[in-house]
Formats: structure tokens, sequence, C-alpha cells
């Protein structure tokens, strides 16, 4: 995507709803993601759901093939239309232009009276869930996960699940690094999957709180193709080898060869499925000895070749 992100905000807007992914993808434009985020609504301003007034929105605009609309939920009102008029004509009109399409909690409401759902896999806040089913019969509406992606249409479902669904579309748009960087922007170590979807392992063993083993994991991360010694990485905290080796173990469940290791693959695992890149560069890329060795690892962590992945060798 060429990372326009038109935020529509809504009257009575759920701060947490908006705040949340938004927050997501300025930390991923600090990291190199190619995100630019417009606030836009039907009014120049709102009230949020928490009395927050909002200013200064742009106007609804049109919207091409690389943005992505993000529509945060809003404190649904069942006295009165549940969207906007307004928002659910524009979301009609540009439904077609190529944009992507991202709900956070309620904010379904107006994908589905809109007809953006119909026939496909969403989800909602819990409570919604049941009204949805009856007023959207011909949406797939999930329950027990949190995000849900179907072609360019992604849901998600209460509050601060939000946060997951922006995660897994920067993963999406960037891959696991960009990714990683903003969990650890954002201390959020652990991103919790959608559908039941393995978690990155740039993602994962982050669930602990010994800042020593995050600093280590931080360092890993971001030299993959550097050689690093369990000395070298135990001096850079300030731990014996074997203290380290205890500590890493104890927080992550993993030792840190390990925890390198599945990080290797995984970026190469992404390079061999997004790029041309012959087996030998991605193996010198990702810190392997040479393509011989990225291929016996890759075999036993996946069952494949890298060659099954995408057709050569």
């Amino acid at each position: 995507m060429d990372g326009r992100v038109v935020v529509v905000v809504q009257a009575a807007v759920n701060l947490l709803d908006l705040a949340g992914p938004v927050q997501v993808f300025d930390a991923a434009a600090e990291h190199g993601g190619r995100y630019r985020v417009g606030f836009v609504g039907v009014e120049a301003g709102v009230v949020s759901a928490q009395g927050l007034r909002l200013a200064d929105l742009g106007p609804l605009p049109d919207v091409s093939a690389g943005d992505l609309v993000l529509v945060p939920g809003t404190r649904l009102d069942a006295r009165g239309p549940l969207v906007d008029p307004r928002v659910v004509r524009w979301l009609r009109d540009v439904s077609g232009s190529g944009a992507s399409f991202a709900a956070v909690c309620s904010g379904a409401a107006a994908l589905g009276e809109a007809g953006l759902l119909d026939g496909r896999r969403c989800t909602t806040h819990w409570e919604l869930l049941d009204a949805m089913r009856r007023r959207y019969p011909r949406a797939r509406v999930q329950d027990g996960v949190l995000f849900v992606h179907d072609g360019p249409v992604s849901t998600s479902a209460g509050i601060a699940s939000g946060i997951d669904l922006a995660l897994s579309l920067v993963h999406r748009d960037h891959g696991s690094a960009v990714t990683a960087a903003v969990a650890r922007s954002l201390v959020v170590y652990l991103r919790r999957p959608g559908s039941g979807a393995q978690l990155s392992p740039f993602l994962q063993h982050r669930s602990h709180v010994d800042d020593a083993v995050h600093v280590v994991q931080d360092h890993i991360a971001e030299n993959l193709s550097g050689r690093h010694t369990l000395a070298d990485l135990a001096a850079r905290v300030r731990l014996s080898p074997r203290g380290l080796s205890r500590a890493f173990t104890a927080a992550t469940g993993i030792t840190p060869l390990e925890f390198q290791q599945r990080l290797r693959l995984a970026l190469a695992d992404d390079l061999l499925t997004a790029t041309d890149l012959p087996v030998s560069t991605v193996a010198s890329r990702t810190g392997f000895r040479d393509a011989r060795q990225l291929r016996r690892l890759y075999r036993a962590r996946y069952g494949v070749s890298p060659s099954g992945v995408r057709g050569r060798a």
C-alpha cells in the first residue's frame, strides 16, 4: 500500500478504538512503515463517547487502491440510525475503489450498513455478535476471535483488539521486523493471534518482565546477520554467560541460540515468499553460514524446502 490511512471519526467514537490503532500506524511510520494518517468525518468536529471534543476533521475524501479506510467503533444508540447515512453512502461509493477497509469493534456496523460485509467473514464486540447476525444475515459473523481478515475487509472484536488488528495489518504490509519494532516501542511484547494463526517469532517470548532478557532479545532481533556468542550477549547486560542462559530460559522457555535461529528462519521465510532473492542471498542476509545450512534448518522447521515455498532454489 502507499501508506494513506483514512480514519473515519464519527460522533460518539470510542477513544481507545480510535487511539489504539492510530498509535500503531504512527509508530510503524517511525520504524520505516509507509503510513500517513489523516482524520476525516461528515462534520469538522465531533464529541467522543467519553466527552472529549475532536476538531479539525477533514471531509470524506476520494480513496483509491493502496489506501486503508479505518472505522473506529462508536457508542451505538438504538434510538436512531446505527450509522450516519452520509458515512454509509460514502462507504458504498468508495467500496469499488480498490482501497482496503478495517473496522474496530462496533465500527463494523458502518461496513455492514454499506454492504461491505456481505459474504465475508467478520467479527465485532462479543455483546453485538447476535445483533450483527440478525441485521446482516449475509455476513459470516465469527465469534471467539480477536480480528478477521477477508480480502480487503478486516474487522476486530472489542476495544483493545483494535491494536492487535492494526499490528496484523502492519505485519501484512511490512513484515515481521517492522511489526516487532512497533510492538517493542508500544511495550506490546505479545501479539495475540486473530483466529489461531501462529504468532510471529519476532513477537513470541516477549510477555515476561525481565529487562535484561528484553535487551538481549532486542539486540538479536536488530542484528540478525551478525554473530552473537553467549559471552558477548551476557556482557551487554553485565551478566555471566551462565547467568544470562539461566535468566533467558526462565523468561522465555528457550535458549538465546534457539531464539536467534527462530528469528532468522522467520526473516528468511519473509524474504523467500516476498522477494525473488536467491536462497544464497537470503542465507547471507539472515545470518546463516550458507544456503545449505538455511535449506537444512528451514526444512526441519517448516517441513518444506525453500524451493517448495516459491518454486526456486
